[in-house]
């Protein structure tokens, strides 16, 4: 093959890969399932919704653990899960769900704050509880 038919050919794998990673939809921003929330967080800076995808999904993952932390704040027999001190990020945490959860495939139908507090009660057990 000649550097002239490989020049066409690059640039339609190119536009073929960059097609395969769709824009976030309104649908992703209802939140009803895990692979909702793993297409905001991981949304493509060239999406055009990307800083609302983001800020979504930051939103959602920090909410539910504020609402988790309330419940459990005086209470250390309702903990599920035990970060560890000093805790990561949020950003590091975060890259760690989407990591956890590409691995884990069959909880993308689940709702994503089952599959939040899956993934950390799996990643800082309580090992004293």
């Amino acid at each position: 093959m000649t550097l002239k038919h490989l020049v066409p050919l690059l640039l339609f794998a190119s536009f073929v890969t960059g097609a395969a990673k769709a824009n976030v939809t309104d649908e992703d921003f209802v939140a009803k399932k895990t692979q909702n929330i793993l297409n905001l967080c991981t949304a493509s800076p060239q999406d055009p919704r990307y800083r609302e995808a983001i800020h979504f999904c930051h939103g959602y993952m920090v909410g539910a653990y504020h609402y988790y932390q309330a419940q459990t704040a005086n209470k250390p027999e309702l903990k599920l899960f035990c970060p560890p001190e000093p805790k990561p990020t949020r950003n590091d945490t975060i890259a760690m769900f989407i990591s956890w959860a590409k691995q884990h495939p069959q909880y993308m139908q689940e709702a994503p704050v089952e599959t939040e507090f899956r993934f950390l009660t799996e990643k800082w057990p309580c090992i004293n509880k």
